[in-house]
């Protein structure tokens, strides 16, 4: 069953539980869809999946997406964590009750907590639909986990200019409720508090590997896959957010949760079991990762490694009608990761060729001077970035 809660749409007569993705006749005839079934139990040594109503199903290949599930309040030791105004924009049915809830407040006060994609994306959602944001986050700055502090400076800016607020480097430590049983209020580590009609959860998730723990090896909170997303037990594959797989590109393990990824990695499988039924080999899967958003007017994409070194280059001045930046990483004299704000899509295929081909640069100076030649050149970007080998 096919879940997606990032795209969440207000004002519009449209339930999140209405099939997101199209499927034709053809595309299900060899696929029988079994909905409204819950798998509690997995035994992975007679290969027999249990469901909760004493349904058990046989397989000969068995393909692990089950996903991310929330991060709970009550597992970070919060009170009243059940309010009928807290989501966690995780479950299909929070964000169909999540439209039913905001439809009636317009212009009243949304808390979110959390200063990740989901955040950052809900919180420019519901000020273009004129609700009034603050966000709340214990990182120092936006997006911690990606962005540089000085393409958080951009964002950050930019949302202050919509009217959004940004409280850093705090943590929402409880709520109050009213007798309704509705959150009117958050508690901040500070000792201040925020009046809140609607609470929105954006901390995190974690794969769900529980029904395979102990049977299948894991790594890294994630089942432990090779470059065909085999896992250590035969004929059982994971993909997506539950899998912990090479990535060839760096020579390490990694676990990544982005729908892009999710898509990849199930062809790689699919493609490694019809190989495997057919006697040939496949190239082990490659991925580049990939990171995107919209918000606003805005568009971000970015490639790559966020380590070592940056060099940001553009105009990332909040208050320009028409900004548009980037940042390169630079890690042991290689450029492994690109940024860009307002790009067109040959320019975010030029910064893609650049992550992916990895050129040697020597001074983050001429770099920087190489985004700008990208941002505002007409010449060929592709000449320009994927064959600088910087000095």
């Amino acid at each position: 069953k096919r879940k997606a809660s990032k795209y969440v749409i207000f004002g519009a007569d449209v339930s999140a539980s209405n099939e997101i993705f199209g499927l034709g006749d053809t595309d299900l005839e060899c696929i029988e869809l079994i909905l409204s079934t819950e798998i509690i139990k997995a035994d992975l040594s007679t290969k027999s999946l249990f469901s909760t109503d004493g349904t058990i199903f046989r397989y000969q290949t068995l393909i692990v997406a089950t996903g991310s599930t929330c991060i709970r309040l009550s597992e970070c030791g919060f009170q009243d964590t059940n309010a009928k105004n807290i989501f966690y924009l995780r479950d299909i049915k929070d964000v169909d009750q999540l439209a039913l809830t905001m439809e009636p407040k317009k212009k009243r006060k949304v808390v979110v907590i959390g200063g990740g994609c989901r955040g950052f994306e809900i919180s420019a959602s519901l000020t273009v639909n004129n609700y009034e944001v603050t966000m709340v986050f214990p990182e120092p700055w936006i997006m911690h986990w990606l962005f540089s502090a000085e393409i958080a400076s951009f964002y950050e800016g930019y949302y202050a200019n919509k009217g959004i607020k940004i409280i850093k480097s705090t943590k929402a430590t409880g709520f109050s409720t009213n007798s309704n049983g509705e959150v009117t209020e958050v508690k901040l580590d500070d000792g201040r508090t925020l009046e809140a009609d609607v609470v929105l959860l954006d901390g995190g998730g974690r794969p769900m590997t529980s029904l395979f723990r102990g049977q299948v090896v894991e790594e890294k909170g994630g089942l432990k896959t090779d470059g065909f997303f085999k896992t250590s037990v035969s004929n059982v594959y994971a993909i997506g957010d539950v899998a912990t797989f090479p990535m060839k590109l760096y020579g390490d393990m990694r676990r990544v949760e982005h729908v892009n990824h999710a898509f990849k990695s199930a062809e790689q499988a699919v493609m490694a079991i019809k190989a495997a039924e057919e006697g040939r080999s496949i190239q082990e899967y490659d991925y580049l990762p990939f990171f995107n958003s919209r918000a606003f007017d805005l568009s971000w994409q970015f490639y790559g490694d966020n380590v070592g070194q940056s060099v940001i280059f553009g105009d990332n001045d909040p208050n320009s009608p028409k900004a548009k930046f980037g940042t390169y990483w630079v890690k042991d004299g290689k450029v492994v990761g690109a940024f860009l704000e307002g790009g067109v899509v040959e320019e975010n295929k030029a910064i893609a060729r650049v992550a992916r081909t990895q050129p040697s640069v020597g001074s983050l100076e001429v770099l920087s001077n190489v985004g700008e030649l990208l941002i505002g050149s007409r010449v060929n970007r592709n000449r320009v970035l994927v064959s600088c080998h910087v000095k």
